[in-house]
């Protein structure tokens, strides 16, 4: 039986405050990437791979908000990373008063999501779309890198994104409250902290796969939220 969420859509609702794009200050930390960057990150990750298809580790949003074309999806577990709200964000989901947080892979431990399996034919045109999604500045521009996934015991090579950040100036290592302080409150042009974790934990459970960690963070969250409400 699929467990229930304690962070409900409503109180989720709470916490969106769209924050216009166009209203925040320039940020020599982000430049845009150029159609040509994505070009030549396309080609490095092609000839780093080889011919035929391509997979790509799933384990945040990706999962409930792919945006780009695959042909098969399997579960698969990645050792040695774990899931971490690390990355902190004064845009997207967050702004420069209320910084929020978003996923990334961290050292230690293991991580179940999905994989996803781009066909060769389409390899090119995919990867631009994952990449546009994935990597919209030039500072981040080598976000991805290449891991092995335990598919049904059987070892397949996959890319992914924001594994192994620490040295990154965004990177955060928060204890869980803290966590919970500010996904319960940061939003921004691309919505909530709140809901970027009810989207994934909801989409885990519908796919079988238990996070305890990011279970009990939705449990801390939909109590700061509640808290600040006044309930």
């Amino acid at each position: 039986m699929r467990r229930k969420l304690v962070l409900t859509p409503d109180l989720v609702a709470r916490v969106e405050r769209k924050v216009p794009q166009d209203h925040l200050p320039p940020d020599p930390h982000r430049e845009p990437m150029t159609d040509a960057d994505y070009a030549e990150a396309v080609s490095a990750i092609i000839m780093q791979h080889g011919p035929g298809p391509i997979w790509v580790f799933a384990y945040g949003s990706l999962l409930w908000n792919p945006g780009f074309a695959f042909t098969a999806r399997r579960t698969a577990t990645l050792r040695g990373w774990h899931r971490a709200f690390c990355i902190q964000l004064s845009r997207f989901r967050g702004s420069p008063e209320q910084p929020g947080l978003m996923l990334a892979l961290d050292h230690g431990g293991s991580c179940k999501g999905e994989a996803y399996c781009i066909e060769e034919a389409a390899v090119a045109v995919e990867l631009d779309k994952l990449l546009r999604r994935e990597v919209p500045f030039r500072r981040i521009a080598s976000a991805w890198r290449w891991v092995d996934l335990d598919m049904a015991g059987h070892r397949h090579r996959a890319l992914t994104f924001y594994a192994g950040i620490r040295r990154d100036r965004f990177y955060v290592d928060l204890p869980i409250h803290a966590q919970a302080h500010m996904l319960a409150r940061a939003a921004g042009f691309a919505g909530s902290g709140a809901a970027y974790l009810h989207y994934t934990v909801m989409k885990l459970e519908e796919l079988g796969i238990h996070d305890s960690y990011l279970w009990e963070l939705q449990h801390l969250v939909a109590a700061e939220i509640r808290q600040l409400s006044g309930e």
